[in-house]
């Protein structure tokens, strides 16, 4: 671990600082510590429905300021990885402003005739008719992206079918597995890093899912906690063939010691 006392960190979003668009008790005194101390962060969420500018807004609401700058989606890093892999391409795109903003931003140009890409995202409303298209564009051989592979997504009515299982569908269809790049990509934690000028070393993941946030983080070299306020807990997390570094209640456990977050555990 670094021998200073300067930590950065990465935040996975709902069920770490937020919870069905309530704030999480100490989230607000955490990330006001961190900001008054000068100490790099980022938010992460695998949800691309949003652009940071959206996101910004509905923690507002819940009582959190965090900066647009400082919100990393996984809509930002499929349009990066698309920009760095095929620059100023062309997608065929199943998902809302947040993907497509995010696309537009780096010079992607969205179309149905012949698309470089096909880019599958969230949304509240897949459409038949966009999923069918998105199979024939396919199989006659655009690329299969996705950006990220949740299978569902919460609501306050009960879990939603999401990304990774629309993914799935097509993937069916086609025989074509698609390119995930949203967690537990390492890839979207590097990205992350290099938006806040972070080294591995000395990095947190924050998060609330071993499946994806703490792998992630392990898999791009990070120190990881896992938070008991959001999906896995205490019991769930033992069944995993790897562990985070610290197991905490909640983000309020790391209030007053974000210099030193392991002093003690």
């Amino acid at each position: 671990m670094s021998n200073e006392n300067q930590w950065n960190y990465l935040f996975d979003m709902d069920g770490v600082l937020v919870r069905e668009q309530h704030l999480i008790p100490g989230a607000d005194a955490l990330i006001a510590e961190l900001r008054e101390n000068g100490i790099p962060f980022m938010v992460l969420t695998n949800n691309s429905i949003y652009t940071p500018r959206d996101l910004r807004a509905r923690l507002l609401n819940t009582g959190l300021d965090i900066p647009e700058e400082s919100i990393w989606t996984s809509a930002l890093a499929t349009a990066q990885f698309l920009q760095t892999q095929r620059p100023n391409g062309t997608a065929y795109v199943v998902g809302e402003s947040g993907l497509t903003t995010a696309l537009h931003n780096v010079g992607y140009v969205m179309t149905e005739s012949n698309p470089d890409y096909v880019v599958l995202g969230e949304t509240r409303t897949y459409s038949f008719e966009a999923i069918t298209r998105a199979i024939r564009l396919v199989r006659d051989g655009a690329r299969f992206i996705a950006t990220n592979p949740d299978e569902t997504g919460p609501s306050a009515e009960g879990p939603l079918p999401a990304t990774g299982a629309v993914a799935a569908l097509i993937e069916k269809a086609t025989g074509r597995r698609p390119y995930f790049v949203g967690k537990p990509n390492p890839l979207m934690m590097r990205s992350a890093l290099r938006r806040i000028g972070a080294h591995s070393e000395n990095t947190l993941m924050v998060g609330d899912r071993m499946d994806t946030d703490v792998l992630s983080g392990l898999e791009a070299g990070l120190q990881t906690v896992l938070v008991l306020s959001g999906i896995s807990g205490r019991e769930t997390a033992d069944m995993f063939p790897y562990r985070p570094t610290r197991v905490i209640d909640s983000v309020k456990d790391l209030v007053g010691a974000t210099r030193d977050p392991f002093d003690g555990a």
